[in-house]
């Protein structure tokens, strides 16, 4: 017989909120591998592509719920960032430093001179 669920999503959100600090910060991480797993299967007829395949094995067809099973896995995780590194950092003009961090941006090291002009020299 088939497993009774009383809530939409399994693993329950009670579970999920568990593996981090907040529900905006489940809302956010969720979002994004969402994204990711669809960005994988959207790429998967032009050969090898940058996106990460789904961590679990789901008979799940949507990638958020996919997403919510990995993270109630403990496949996904996250690092929280120091604000005090964020304050310390010069990112430039219209740079969001989480948003860049959460999306593969890097390490927290702040743009310089010389990153700003071979940048430009690539886009020549």
């Amino acid at each position: 017989m088939a497993q009774d669920e009383d809530t939409m999503i399994n693993p329950h959100v009670e579970e999920l909120l568990e593996k981090v600090d907040s529900k905006f910060t489940l809302v956010t991480l969720a979002a994004r591998r969402a994204r990711q797993i669809n960005s994988y299967f959207g790429q998967l007829g032009d050969g090898m592509g940058k996106a990460v395949p789904p961590q679990i094995t789901s008979t799940a067809r949507k990638p958020l719920s996919i997403a919510f099973q990995e993270i109630g896995a403990d496949k996904i995780s996250y690092e929280p960032v120091d604000p005090d590194e964020l304050d310390a950092a010069d990112w430039g003009a219209n740079v969001d430093p989480v948003l860049a961090l959460l999306e593969g941006g890097g390490d927290l090291e702040p743009e310089t001179e010389s990153d700003a002009e071979s940048a430009e020299d690539a886009e020549d």
